[in-house]
């Protein structure tokens, strides 16, 4: 006899199975306990061990007359029997089962298992995985450059004057993007001139130089810092905005409504909010980085003991007419950039509101990824250029 029994972790017997041979041509299965889920019940290679032997029973029974409870984990062991004893070509006895156990027993054999529905654990190969990222990164590639083929023939419809949009909506994102703006980029760009005075003051202090913080406030609002904070500002402000606008358009099928009636989504959604923010950040900008040179001015005058008048005769002094337009030239690029990054992970929303905040994080990243990119290629031609 062979026996197999689980017990409870507060010392309860839970099922238990015994095997007796019976006449060298039967086997007798004796099922005991509690078969329940949530429990540690026996494992089918008991039987299975019996099953597989060099000599094998002809007949396979049941007693449960010590069965005290049961659920599905009893209907899943006896399922696993019933398939060995057919792949075996041993008969199976069920008479001894409870009515309820045949029927389900029954009810689980007339639906087959469709195929693939078990979860496997099978690790995916490497180069397999290597292959489907970069079939992945290629598809992503080629619906980037669609958009930005699409992107380019609105615009030059724009310039035509044949694209179609509505000049209401032009209005109302040139107002979201700029004067609703305002006060964000008031306090980021002073509290970023404050930081810039300060890092500078540490050291330029030990050299009785701190008049120069002017030039340091002044030169690294205009050249790179002023565009960069309004940049990053508006990628999670506009940029977010953009893409949820556009993907709870995708979900309500709005999208698809323009397409449908001939109108190019391009044209109608997208031309608005690039225009009105590639209008809108040189002057963000500029008011950044007369906010961030006011911020140096706090600490300059505050803590350092300088004058107004001799700080602000001293920034105007640093300051270069090169220097405020590859600042405004930044901006503007930047705007571009966030804009199509938000109105891109827009149209590529899926069809369900979860994908809604998945594109707009997506825009939020896209956009400051490919600022710092920017600015890093506008540092290395500008030192090219020795601009």
């Amino acid at each position: 006899m062979t026996a197999a029994v689980s017990e409870h972790p507060d010392g309860r017997p839970q099922g238990g199975v015994f095997v007796e041979r019976q006449g060298g041509s039967s086997l007798l299965v004796h099922l005991r306990g509690k078969w329940q889920l949530g429990r540690d019940m026996p494992s089918s290679s008991v039987v299975a061990k019996e099953l597989s032997a060099q000599a094998k029973p002809l007949r396979i029974g049941f007693d449960t007359s010590e069965l005290t409870g049961w659920d599905s984990a009893l209907i899943s062991f006896l399922v696993e029997i019933y398939d060995l004893c057919r792949a075996r070509g041993i008969e199976d006895d069920r008479s001894g089962l409870p009515a309820g156990v045949r029927r389900l027993v029954e009810l689980a054999e007339a639906v087959p298992e469709k195929q693939g529905a078990r979860a496997t654990s099978k690790r995916t190969p490497f180069f397999e995985r290597v292959g489907d990222q970069t079939v992945g990164y290629l598809s992503a590639a080629t619906q980037t450059l669609a958009f930005v083929g699409d992107t380019a023939v609105a615009l030059s419809g724009f310039v035509r004057g044949a694209a179609r949009y509505r000049a209401i909506d032009l209005m109302q994102n040139i107002s979201d993007c700029g004067p609703s703006a305002v006060g964000i980029v008031t306090l980021i760009s002073f509290l970023v001139g404050v930081i810039l005075a300060f890092m500078g003051a540490v050291q330029l202090q030990q050299f009785g130089a701190s008049i120069y913080v002017a030039d340091l406030v002044g030169i690294g609002m205009l050249r790179e810092m002023g565009a960069m904070m309004t940049a990053i500002i508006m990628s999670g402000r506009t940029g977010a905005a953009f893409a949820a606008q556009l993907g709870t358009m995708k979900v309500t099928q709005e999208v698809d409504a323009l397409t449908t009636m001939g109108i190019s989504p391009f044209q109608f959604l997208l031309l608005p909010r690039v225009i009105a923010l590639v209008l809108m950040m040189p002057l963000l900008c500029l008011y950044s980085d007369l906010m961030g040179i006011l911020g140096g001015a706090f600490v300059g005058v505050g803590m350092l003991d300088l004058s107004f008048k001799n700080y602000m005769r001293e920034t105007i002094h640093a300051l270069s007419m090169t220097n405020l337009l590859l600042g405004v030239i930044k901006a503007t690029v930047y705007g571009a950039l966030i804009a199509m990054a938000g109105c891109l992970r827009g149209f590529q929303c899926g069809n369900s509101s979860s994908a809604v905040g998945d594109a707009a994080t997506r825009a939020v990243v896209s956009s400051i990824v490919l600022v710092v990119v920017a600015c890093g290629l506008f540092a290395f031609v500008t030192n090219l250029l020795g601009v």
